[in-house]
């Protein structure tokens, strides 16, 4: 099966790349600014988070740069709801192209993993750049470039992988329930505020701290803040969590998609 997939994608590259091409011309269509906006929206948003939340409702977390930490939280979990809203909609958004031509169908939802994964990676150029400021006094305390950060490209692969699976999933799930374009979204907003994306896990009561362990997203955050902000080694047990959760998402995103994509043709 993984030989099956891995010489699909070598013969439907160039269809793939066609697809995010179309994908940044569309998003990025009559902007002035462009694919600026990438490395600005996540500036703007952070400055506009801080201010409510560090200013006006007063939250802080002891001893660290809450500003490295707000825009970790932010850049990595707006990339899975990003990703896994565009992943939803891809198959139903191309049924004309489906019903004509055989395509391997997950190419649409993995070419929106890799189209928004690209923007992603472009908002890391502003995140760093937060993090060499704190060098020069943004925010209250420091945060060193540290070896740890070698570690950075496989949690953000595994994210990639899990929300690889997640949009597969929902991609599959939504032809035949178109519900589901309303639902996840509420699931997202709720999922957000579960996740501690602009609050630490400390200020939680001690149950609540023990189910958050439970959210996957937590963990990929969690991992990135150990290293980023704690200047700290993550676990080789984390590290396998990490991996373990975006293969399982990969394999049971997988399996559904693979299992009912047959049956799209006739509600697309």
């Amino acid at each position: 099966m993984i030989k099956k997939i891995l010489i699909n994608f070598k013969r439907y590259w160039f269809l793939m790349t066609q697809l995010i091409l179309r994908d940044f011309k569309v998003k990025y269509k009559r902007s002035v600014l462009g694919v600026i906006w990438s490395l600005l929206y996540p500036i703007l948003m952070m400055t506009v988070m801080a201010i409510v939340f560090s200013q006006m409702f007063r939250f802080k977390v002891e001893g660290i740069n809450y500003l490295v930490y707000l825009m970790t939280g932010i850049i990595m979990f707006n990339y899975f709801s990003e990703a896994s809203h565009a992943a939803m909609t891809s198959v139903v958004d191309n049924f004309l192209l489906i019903n004509k031509v055989y395509i391997p169908k997950y190419i649409f939802p993995l070419a929106k993993c890799i189209f928004v994964g690209i923007n992603f990676l472009l908002t890391l150029i502003p995140w760093l750049g937060v993090i060499a400021l704190s060098y020069a006094g943004l925010g209250e305390y420091t945060c060193h470039f540290n070896i740890n950060y070698l570690l950075l490209p496989y949690v953000f692969l595994c994210l990639f992988l899990f929300t690889v699976g997640v949009g597969l999933f929902l991609s599959c799930v939504s032809v035949f329930l178109r519900d589901v374009f309303y639902i996840y979204g509420i699931v997202t907003t709720i999922w957000n505020y579960l996740t501690p994306v602009f609050y630490s896990i400390e200020i939680l009561p001690t149950k609540l701290q023990y189910l958050m362990r439970f959210n996957p997203l937590y963990q990929f955050l969690n991992t990135t803040r150990t290293i980023v902000v704690y200047e700290q080694t993550p676990s080789l047990a984390t590290l396998g969590m990490l991996g373990f959760l975006g293969l399982a998402a990969v394999a049971i995103g997988s399996i559904v998609f693979k299992k009912n994509q047959d049956k799209f043709i006739y509600y697309v």
